[in-house]
């Protein structure tokens, strides 16, 4: 059993898939991460965030959704 998370999981509870079904479009992370990230260790866990920062850039580039 992994002692209690010190990276704190990123989940937005935004749970979509974007189109290609390669990341979530909440909190960046894969379909792999996401089912692996209580069974990570602290390093792999500190490894997938720090990379979601690159990973969600497109969304400052989007254009804002009209009401």
């Amino acid at each position: 059993m992994n002692p209690p998370l010190s990276v704190i999981n990123p989940c937005l509870n935004i749970c979509r898939m974007d189109l290609a079904g390669k990341y979530c479009q909440g909190c960046g992370r894969t379909p792999v991460e996401i089912g692996r990230w209580a069974q990570m260790t602290d390093a792999e866990r500190a490894e997938v965030m720090a990379s979601l920062p690159a990973r969600q850039s497109w969304r400052s580039r989007a254009p804002a959704p009209t009401p």
